[in-house]
Parts: C-alpha cells; structure tokens; sequence
C-alpha cells in the first residue's frame, strides 16, 4: 500500500526557519510539532530532567552511551555540545517534550554524517512513559526531518538485541532490518550484539519495502 506523501512534502516548509533552510550554516535548529509531542532543542534548564529520567538504570541498561549512575554535571555537559555539533552539522539532537504538560519524555536525534547524505537515529524515552507510543511519534517525525528537511538518502538505526522493544519501533516508523552485528560492542564487561535497521529516502516516502533479490 502506498503512503500519502502530501502532508511529508509540505511538512518541508515549516522546517525552515526564518527563510533559511537547515542545511545553511546559520539556520537554527527546528522545533518539529506532532499530535502530541514538541521536539525542540534542549535548554540547560532540562539538565536536572535529563539527569533523573535517562540516569534510570532500565534505560542506561538498554542504551549504549548513557552511564549509570548519571553524574551531577554531565547533563549540562551533554546539552552544552549540541549546539556547536549542530553547526557542523554532525549532530541534531531534540528534546522530546509533552505539548500539553510541557514535560520532558526523553531525547531524539540525528548523528549526521553529510558528505554521505546518511545519518543514524538514536532514541531514548524516561521509564514513566513506555508503552504509550512516544518514541515511534517521535522518531517519525524526525525522519520526515532528515529525509525532507536535510535532503538525507539513508537513516539508520542500531539496538540491542536483547532491548527488542527498540527494533519494534523501527519496525513502525518502516525500517527494514539488515542484521546482526554480534558482539559489536563493549558494554561494561559484556559484549553486545547489535541489530540494523535503516530506510532510504525512496522507501520512506511510497511506502515500499526494498526489493530482496531471491535467495
């Protein structure tokens, strides 16, 4: 079945800020609104939210880069890094925010790799607010982001294979799964396996899986 793709090119549009768009060097970084959600660039003020919600161990335990426990300061040293790694555009990280409570859920973001027109889509949500479909809107709209916003071929993804609630929600938002990395990564003293998902700019917008030769 193919996609409606109206509402993904005029989405285009009000990813420009000010008349300029994302990819020049003094554009700002969006802030994207969905049904439920804003995802906006964090500010030092969600350094203590930031700090509580991704310093859980059931979230540090399925992510590769977050440490528990959550150091005093390292929250503001994360956030501080954004905005410098946005003008080299190496990096688009947001906040995922709750449009009526105006509270922090979690994080969502881009590591870019430009030259290429790739990039991989990186994730987390606070442990109060599983299950309720956060993160699949979240990681949805950021993909209309990097694919119409940044003119991006290919996003990818990568989770622990023993996290499969992750690999669920690429699985929503249409990415096909490429493989296993096994013991890819070094996690504390244990080496993890690591399955890839990714979608291309094409597939994302009809709708279509990727055509697999025959076996």
């Amino acid at each position: 079945m193919q996609r409606d793709t109206s509402k993904r090119d005029d989405g285009a549009a009000h990813r420009r800020a000010g008349g300029v768009t994302p990819l020049e060097s003094d554009a700002p970084r969006p802030v994207m609104r969905t049904e439920r959600l804003v995802l906006r660039p964090f500010e030092l003020r969600d350094a203590r939210d930031v700090q509580r919600l991704a310093g859980a161990y059931e979230v540090a335990d399925t992510t590769l880069t977050i440490p528990h426990p959550y150091p005093d300061g390292a929250a503001e040293q994360w956030i501080a890094t954004h905005q410098p790694s946005w003008d080299a555009r190496t990096l688009a990280t947001f906040a995922i925010v709750d449009r009526r409570a105006e509270a922090l859920l979690g994080a969502v973001g881009l590591m870019l790799a430009m030259p290429h027109l790739r990039a991989e889509i990186g994730y987390w949500v606070g442990v109060p607010f599983w299950n309720q479909g956060y993160c699949t809107e979240a990681v949805r709209e950021v993909l209309a982001f990097g694919f119409n916003g940044l003119g991006l071929h290919r996003i990818e993804a990568r989770h622990l294979t023993r996290n499969p609630p992750s690999g669920r929600v690429m699985q929503k938002v249409g990415m096909s799964f490429e493989g296993v990395q096994r013991g890819a990564f070094l996690k504390g003293d244990a080496f993890e396996d690591v399955a890839t998902y990714a979608i291309l700019d094409d597939e994302w917008r009809t709708g279509s899986p990727p055509v697999r030769p025959a076996s």
